[in-house]
């Protein structure tokens, strides 16, 4: 993959053998994010899980305290007086049954984020196939499938973000933005990481943070050492 001078120059700054500590890690990657947009930050959890069992799952959500930096669009399944309080709410589209087609035949996916009531989990199931693929789909582990639409909005607009393991047993977060102060993204850092280790399932022996990365979106990925975050 050939690579551009700018992250071959942010690269260099890095040691690719070093296990850094979470407030060196954080600032050598806002030094290396140098491209002419807001980069994201990122981290990378690699668990010593195996996702294959259920016993083994981690997936939860947790409010950053600076938020992610990012603008969310929320999209509410619901009806009546709870399709009223989430319009309320400020979340951004509230529809039910009419929005099926929508967004099975036409594709519409102008939003980030979907939170349903329980009586409506019916109707979002029909869009399993489209939703879940892209990691959008309400779960009540991540507090999207709930009756406190409200509640469900505000953490989302605030920085509420969704944490589980991929087939590979990684877990990929956003922590804020490279515009952001160091002491932000190390606050947003460590309530992941806490949230995380919070969800270790009791059925993991051994090690259970394997290896974290850091990194912004052009940049190169700085290790953090685990051990230090348990």
């Amino acid at each position: 993959m050939k690579r551009g001078k700018k992250y071959i120059e942010a690269a260099k700054a890095v040691d690719r053998t070093t296990l850094y500590d979470p407030a060196d890690a954080i600032a050598l990657a806002k030094k290396s994010a140098v491209a002419k947009f807001d980069e994201t930050v990122e981290v990378h959890i690699r668990t010593g899980c195996d996702g294959r069992h259920a016993d083994q799952q981690v997936r939860g959500a947790v409010v950053l305290p600076h938020g992610t930096g990012k603008t969310v669009r929320v999209l509410v399944f619901a009806k009546g007086d709870k399709a009223d309080e989430a319009l309320a709410a400020g979340a951004d589209f509230v529809g039910a049954e009419e929005l099926v087609p929508k967004i099975q035949n036409e594709g519409w996916l102008d939003f980030d984020v979907v939170v349903a009531t329980p009586n409506m989990m019916g109707v979002v199931g029909r869009l399993g196939r489209v939703l879940g693929p892209k990691g959008l789909m309400p779960n009540p582990k991540a507090g999207t499938v709930t009756m406190d639409v409200t509640k469900a909005i505000a953490d989302i607009k605030a920085g509420k973000i969704e944490y589980r393991l991929d087939k590979t047993n990684i877990i990929h977060v956003p922590i804020g933005k490279a515009s952001f102060t160091e002491e932000q993204l190390a606050d947003n850092f460590q309530t992941l990481v806490d949230a995380v280790n919070k969800a270790r399932p009791s059925a993991v022996k051994g090690q259970y943070l394997k290896s974290v990365t850091v990194t912004t979106t052009m940049g190169p990925g700085i290790k953090i050492n685990p051990n230090k975050l348990a």
